[in-house]
């Protein structure tokens, strides 16, 4: 009674083992599937496409918990889409890393007590070169053991040859459109690497410095500015005050003499200062500063830089050659002796920006680059998502992304590296400038140089959905997997390579945008919901967790926590929750196995079925239905807990538990029960695929007798319901579920046998007697029964003899201790609530727990009363 049910006949079932060991299945079950090439997309293919681009990790990298969250959400909605048909697509590769991967082999250069120059740069490149042969890539063999159902044949690297050309492509149209120029301007500057940075590779922390009011200028013309950074003020052309400012207003126009330097600087009005801020004044330091650099370009200023690339002072005086860090000190000294410092602040906390790579402070710097014009690429960006071409999930996300593709400043794209995709532009003897193509020739002769600089990473990873396909050649797979369909990523790249990707995609492909939905995830945290670092020392490696709990029992928990959006906390006891459940799964099949479940022959009619087999049938139906609407809308969380909770409480801990004393009587029914059983573990099990690939795939074709359930038919609901049969379940459970909590609370063991009758006559309960007495351990009357406790439930009666069981009169006296305490709880919490002054200054959420403590005092005291009143007289 679901649709794709597989009709093939089953060989016989082979006895599973009594424990389910991960270790001992997971990697044979994976090379298989790989073998059988399960996962390789073909581009000739009739069937609709389905692709997802992975995000590239770094060569450099290995696999963490962010990742493993990640590829456990898109393998979960590829190994769905194709079990439902689809031509499925899951592109792998990785990410060449210009900073980090250069960063790993001068080190390992360094050990040998060498650096990059003396190599020089192509023996340099080779180097990195043979250490990603030899080193480089550990996360491919990490991803198989996740389970990562990618289609490894079409495997890339940011730098391999097509990729490469892929860049230089793009690179000569977007300078032949005039998208692409050379400028001198403000970029984030890392002295330790001796690089731009991009604006995510820049990581701000507050750090105690210091802030320094300092006085320029004498008497009646002299301005106080403060500063985090005083060995900048060598290089200040300025000092600016808004123009509405009547307390400067007579000084602008004027000049003041900087202190230590001799030189006088005009007073300028501009608009970007606060005048409410500090003294309303501030200095402009346009070569070191990104807001001054513009106030510069406003007002015509000179730009002086005074510190190289190394962070040094380069100003000629006393303060040449020193660090920056020891110049800021210096000079504050000399302002000191001077008579300059009007007010001193340490420390002062502050946010300051760290290379990500290095953790050294970035220094702002004026330097010669070259950028990508972004307007009216980020236009086009903001308009396939505000037209509906682009979907964003969850739509709240939507306004963070407006926010940013809106106001993008032009991107800086060149570094100061040697490994990366170098800049195709030459330089000629007599300031000529080409842009070569990749089917061109550079120019050749004395004097012509090729830029020294490489390309941002983020340059060519924003090409990743079409460049993997084989662009700029017109390829089989990209005319039939472009666009992707779903790009699932962190919310914290939405800016820096989801933007990217939109803006090359709709460039380069006619308009046309990169992916048809943008599926945007939290970060992963521990348990207290605090980010995980290795410094905070609380960073988890998955594999260790895959070594003790196994693959399916991370995925379940990554999965189960992923809600679209919404960071992810993570906690050992999750992990061991979910192995818990795999082996419930395992215990469960099993046990089904060995009683007759089976998916041999035609699902009886309804006509034939009990209450239970028609039950679990409509409620299995159901599942399907929700768990693929949750699909739909990346609701993995939810879909991860309809599964949970179906399989483990309705199939596992319901069904098969009424269903017992029917398979222990045999006959007819106990083979109809059979099929009913083997059904509903046959859908469970597809639909627990996508995300516990290795026990379902184990289960799966042991319960069939098929080849692999990675190529089964993905269940549909059929749209058969039962309400009664459900209803009348559902007596059953309020019967079964009231009788336990009534032996919990008389102390009784959960096997602890106890003499019972149950009156039934007259309702639909009847017919569960026998599994009813089997769930609750209720023996037939017999002889001398005499009724201790009488429970009234769903129209029936239970009545128990607990004679001999229980020391009546020792639990009299604990549940009137409990009432006793339960009765105050209840007189405190109304006094309070009754008291109007305390009612009128105590905050909401006080009054909330008061209110909250009341409810659970009166509920407390109903219960306990009606199991004083249920007990015999002592």
């Amino acid at each position: 009674m679901t649709e794709n049910a597989q009709q093939q006949q089953p060989a016989s079932n082979p006895e599973l083992p009594t424990q389910y060991a991960p270790a001992e299945v997971e990697g044979k079950l994976y090379e298989r599937w790989v073998e059988r090439g399960y996962f390789t997309a073909d581009p000739k293919s009739e069937k609709p496409p389905y692709t997802i681009v992975i995000p590239p990790p770094n060569v450099t990298g290995s696999l963490h918990l962010g990742h493993a969250f990640e590829h456990a959400l898109i393998d979960a909605l590829t190994r769905r889409k194709r079990m439902q048909g689809y031509e499925t697509l899951w592109q792998p590769g990785m990410d060449h890393a210009g900073i980090a991967t250069q960063n790993v082999v001068e080190r390992e250069l360094a050990k040998e007590g060498k650096s990059r120059h003396d190599l020089g740069r192509e023996a340099f490149v080779e180097r990195v070169w043979q250490w990603k042969a030899e080193s480089g890539g550990q996360i491919s063999g990490q991803m198989r053991r996740l389970g990562d159902g990618v289609d490894w044949s079409r495997e890339r690297f940011t730098m391999d040859e097509g990729l490469s050309q892929a860049v230089q492509t793009i690179f000569k149209r977007l300078y032949d459109d005039e998208l692409i120029y050379r400028a001198e301007r403000i970029i984030n500057w890392c002295p330790r690497c001796l690089t731009a940075i991009s604006d995510i590779e820049v990581e701000y922390q507050d750090d105690d410095g210091e802030l320094v009011s300092i006085r320029y200028g004498e008497g009646d013309t002299s301005i106080v500015v403060a500063t985090t950074r005083a060995e900048t003020m060598l290089g200040d052309t300025a000092v600016a005050v808004h123009p509405e400012d009547e307390r400067y207003a007579h000084l602008v126009g004027t000049e003041i003499e900087l202190p230590l330097t001799g030189r006088r600087i005009p007073v300028v009005a501009d608009t970007h200062v606060d005048p409410e801020f500090g003294t309303g004044a501030v200095k402009v330091t346009p070569a070191h500063d990104p807001n001054d650099f513009e106030i510069g370009q406003r007002h015509n200023l000179p730009a002086l830089a005074v510190l190289d690339e190394r962070g040094v002072i380069t100003a000629h005086g006393p303060f040449q050659g020193l660090d920056r860090f020891e110049a800021r000190s210096a000079i504050v000294g000399a302002l000191r002796a001077d008579g300059r410092i009007v007010a001193e602040k340490r420390p002062y906390t502050h946010s300051v920006g760290h290379c990500s790579r290095c953790k050294t402070t970035i220094e702002p710097r004026l330097s010669m680059q070259w950028w990508v014009k972004v307007g009216p690429l980020a236009q086009a960006a903001g308009e396939a998502v505000r037209d509906g071409r682009v979907n964003i999930h969850p739509k709240e996300m939507e306004s963070r992304y407006f926010g940013w593709v809106d106001n993008l400043h032009d991107w800086c794209i060149s570094r100061q590296l040697w490994w990366g995709h170098r800049i195709p532009v030459w330089y000629g003897p007599n300031g000529e400038v080409v842009c070569v193509g990749p089917d061109e020739q550079p120019p050749t002769g004395e004097g012509w140089t090729q830029d020294t600089d490489v390309l941002d990473t983020w340059f060519s990873s924003g090409l990743w959905p079409f460049s993997t396909l084989g662009w700029p050649e017109q390829t089989e797979s990209l005319e039939k997997f472009y666009p992707n369909s779903v790009l699932v990523t962190g919310y914290d790249i939405l800016f820096f390579w989801v933007a990217r990707m939109m803006m090359f995609g709709l460039y380069a492909m006619d308009g046309t945008p990169p992916f048809h939905t943008i599926a945007l995830h939290g970060m992963v945290r521990d348990q207290f919901g605090k980010k995980m670092s290795k410094s905070f020392g609380n960073a988890v490696n998955p594999l260790d967790w895959m070594d003790t709990y196994g693959s399916d029992a991370v995925r379940f928990t990554l999965a189960r926590g992923a809600n679209p959006g919404v960071d992810v906390p993570i906690g050992e006891d999750w992990v061991q929750a979910s192995r818990n459940f795999a082996n419930k799964i395992w215990n469960a099949t099993r046990f089904a196995l060995m009683n007759g479940a089976t998916v041999e022959g035609e699902l009886p009619p309804a006509e034939q079925l009990s209450a239970a087999d028609r039950w679990i049938l409509s409620r299995l139906n159901a599942t399907v239905a929700e768990v693929d609407a949750y699909y739909e809308d990346y609701q993995f969380s939810k879909l991860s807990d309809a599964l949970y909770h179906f399989a483990w409480d309705e199939v596992f801990d319901w069904y098969v538990e009424l269903s017992k004393t029917t398979y222990f009587a045999g006959g007819e029914q106990a083979r109809v029960s059979g099929r009913v059983l083997g059904e509903v573990l046959d859908v469970t099990l597809r639909l627990l695929h996508p995300i516990v690939p290795f026990v379902t795939e184990t289960l799966w074709t042991t319960l069939t007798g098929k080849e692999s359930v990675v190529i089964a038919d993905w269940p549909a609901d059929s749209g058969f319901r039962d309400k009664a049969a459900e209803q009348e379940i559902e007596l059953v459970q309020r019967v079964v579920t009231e009788v336990r909590r009534f032996r919990s609370d008389q102390g009784l063991q959960p096997g602890q046998k106890v003499p019972a009758r149950l009156t039934l006559d007259g309702t639909a309960l009847a017919p569960h007697e026998a599994a009813i007495r089997q769930l609750l351990r209720l023996q037939p009357e017999g002889e001398g029964f005499s009724a201790t406790a009488t429970l009234p439930v769903a129209g029936a009666t239970v009545a128990l003899d607990l004679s001999g069981t229980i020391d009546v009169a020792a639990e009299r006296k604990r549940l009137a201790k409990d009432l006793t305490a339960a009765e105050k709880e209840k007189a405190q919490a109304t006094g309070k609530l009754g008291n109007e002054a305390f009612l009128a200054k105590a905050p909401d959420n006080v009054v909330e727990k008061i209110r909250t403590r009341l409810a659970k005092a009166e509920e407390d005291i109903a219960r306990i009363t009606a199991q004083l009143d249920r007990l015999p007289e002592a």
